[in-house]
């Protein structure tokens, strides 16, 4: 998978690479408890859709999160790379694993409603709650 659009990146230590194609210019954030866990904060991701290729993945690990979804991280250390469908129909990449951040801006929020209090975002975002995403992947499946 080559092409124009094509960004890469990796995990810390580089033994992870891999290639994405964003499914358009943006950075979104998760709130979700799940994310908020595995990222060590927000989880700050660009959504590549299907277009999402690993170059390099000897230290590999996949953590399946949900009924379906999974987490790609780095065994060796400990990188948060992607968040996908079981399917492998969409992926949210981390933000910060792309080699080069810029062109993108701060779209959305989602999981609004499992934010903890103490912290907020000054960007104007579309923001979603929980049953909102839910209600957009269900639409999206049954399209």
């Amino acid at each position: 998978m080559t092409g124009e659009g094509m960004r890469s990146g990796g995990c810390l230590c580089g033994a992870v690479r891999f290639l994405a194609r964003p499914a358009r210019p943006e950075m979104d954030v998760c709130h979700c408890g799940f994310c908020r866990r595995w990222s060590g904060g927000t989880f700050m991701a660009v959504p590549c859709e299907g277009d999402f290729e690993l170059t390099q993945s000897a230290t590999l690990g996949i953590y399946r999160s949900s009924a379906y979804g999974e987490r790609l991280f780095c065994k060796t250390c400990g990188s948060s790379l992607a968040w996908r469908m079981q399917d492998g129909s969409m992926h949210a990449v981390s933000f910060q694993a792309f080699d080069d951040q810029e062109g993108f801006h701060f779209a959305e929020e989602i999981f609004v409603d499992e934010k903890p209090t103490h912290y907020a975002f000054a960007n104007d975002t579309r923001k979603l709650t929980g049953a909102d995403v839910m209600a957009q992947f269900a639409n999206e499946q049954g399209a």
